[in-house]
């Protein structure tokens, strides 16, 4: 059985791929590469996809699919892995060789000595485009390092620090076992992704490396903040979503940093939403503004008030001039810690 499985979402991605591809082929035998074309048409996605399974079998497999989105390529990806863990990374990033050889390694090591874990985290590291100094994202003030821990051993965690799915590894069936089941046609999934299985994990990892590489920098690229405001209503979507999450979940028997980091995340995507209606302008979109706090309101008047009254969120939603400048100033933050382009 392979260790772990690279689940690669292509979409027209020619362009791209290739290098993302590249940077995990290190792996060797020990990874399975899982290239899902997303229903590609203009170019020679396709064609790419199958030259690397050609030319790699037994590491590469191309998986062909009618377009149903980002979502449904992950989704594509969970249901064919064989490796023990599961990684996404996405067609125009790409991973470190180093890094990548080192994490094998210590998942190997753990499954060796008996010791699985349910969430394996790394570093990532921001490579946009344009900028002198590439901003790393690491967590050693907050994860213990190089040993197995629990969420009773996480620490505080800074308003600029957060986990994306860029730098989790996550068990193959703690993914099962929480029933991910991502929406196709619809961007911004990646929250769930990093959202909904976290009360399933009981054993975490930290590694303290530069593994993932997220570039930010394409006009058309989902973080564009001209590109989510026109593609609001999935932004939207999918936050009610994870509010839906949220409101559902029993914490009864977790550690409180379960709820605590749960409720950071849903607050930071939570003010992004909220700014970007407003920094749109239109009358449409502060409508949709406050259907959305209607919907969080009715869903889980908990949730809404945990949302209205805690770090970022003090401020969102307020009437008139002074709360849209709270608004803003509170999206600000919530930009540099999602790194629109």
């Amino acid at each position: 059985m392979k260790i772990l499985t690279v689940t690669v979402p292509c979409y027209n991605s020619e362009a791209y791929m290739e290098k993302c591809i590249r940077s995990l082929l290190p792996g060797g035998e020990d990874i399975e590469i899982l290239i899902v074309d997303d229903g590609s048409t203009k170019d020679r996605t396709a064609q790419i996809a199958d030259a690397y399974a050609a030319k790699y079998p037994g590491i590469v497999r191309a998986i062909h699919q009618e377009n149903g989105g980002h979502g449904e390529a992950v989704n594509t990806g969970i249901k064919n892995a064989s490796g023990l863990y599961f990684k996404v990374v996405d067609s125009d990033d790409w991973v470190g060789k180093k890094a990548l050889l080192e994490i094998i390694a210590r998942l190997k090591q753990l499954e060796r000595e008996k010791t699985p874990v349910d969430v394996f985290l790394t570093n990532f590291v921001y490579n946009k485009e344009g900028a002198r100094h590439k901003k790393v994202m690491r967590f050693g003030r907050v994860f213990p390092e190089e040993q197995i821990f629990t969420w009773s051993d996480v620490r505080h965690m800074k308003a600029t620090q957060y986990v994306l799915m860029h730098n989790l590894i996550y068990r193959t069936g703690l993914l099962h076992r929480c029933g991910l089941k991502l929406p196709a046609h619809t961007f911004y999934v990646d929250n769930i992704f990093a959202f909904q299985p976290y009360p399933y994990a009981k054993k975490l990892y930290y590694m303290d490396v530069d593994f993932y590489f997220y570039y930010v920098g394409r006009s058309d690229q989902s973080v564009n903040e001209e590109v989510m405001i026109r593609r609001i209503d999935q932004q939207i979507r999918v936050n009610e979503m994870m509010v839906d999450i949220m409101a559902s979940q029993n914490f009864f028997g977790l550690d409180k940093n379960v709820k605590k980091y749960m409720y950071k995340y849903l607050n930071t995507v939570t003010t992004a939403t909220n700014a970007l209606l407003l920094v749109s302008g239109t009358e449409e979109n502060l409508e949709k503004k406050r259907e959305f706090w209607r919907y969080i309101r009715r869903r889980s008047f908990p949730v809404y008030w945990h949302l209205r009254t805690s770090g970022m969120g003090i401020g969102l939603n307020l009437p008139g001039e002074f709360g849209r400048k709270i608004d803003v100033r509170g999206y600000k933050i919530a930009r540099k810690m999602i790194g629109f382009n």
